[in-house]
């Protein structure tokens, strides 16, 4: 048995299931990667923190952690959404995407979020695809995935 005050690490999945703001089974400690003094680091630059390192579904698990109710929430909410992390961060990833075309991105892709990553490789594969048409080796232009299901989920959400 454990004593009140007891520190442990589990996995964010349990920690959601014995979070009960009633009962107070558990409290959820924040991983230094959204505490104030990271989120200072990267209100400062955001391309330079290798995210990765720090934690490879930085975006995921951070908006998981919005489940508990930490008094951080809204800064760490503001800190994954805000221009100076995602969004100046999502646009080098695409014009990296579009520019190193055949380099090695290696040391790119080392420093990227797992999101991140799956933005760099539809980037890639954008270009690649409009390249082959460009070149008379696909016989048409298709709609991305994304388009797709974005056109399913508009209509039948017209349907309900």
């Amino acid at each position: 048995s454990f004593v009140q005050g007891s520190k442990l690490e589990i996995p964010l999945w349990l920690a959601k299931g014995l979070h009960d703001s009633k009962r107070r089974i558990i409290s959820v400690e924040l991983p230094k990667i959204y505490k104030e003094a990271w989120r200072t680091v990267f209100s400062a630059d955001a391309n330079v923190v290798d995210l990765h390192k720090m934690g490879p579904y930085y975006y995921g698990f951070g908006s998981q952690l919005l489940n508990f109710d930490s008094p951080e929430n809204p800064e760490i909410a503001q800190t994954i959404l805000q221009a100076s992390t995602f969004i100046s961060r999502f646009r080098r990833i695409m014009d990296s995407s579009q520019n190193a075309y055949n380099e090695d991105t290696s040391a790119l892709l080392a420093r990227l979020d797992e999101l991140e990553r799956a933005l760099f490789r539809a980037g890639q594969k954008g270009l690649n695809d409009f390249q082959c048409w460009e070149k008379g080796q696909a016989s048409q232009i298709t709609a991305s995935s994304l388009v797709q299901n974005y056109g399913k989920r508009k209509f039948t959400d017209m349907d309900g």
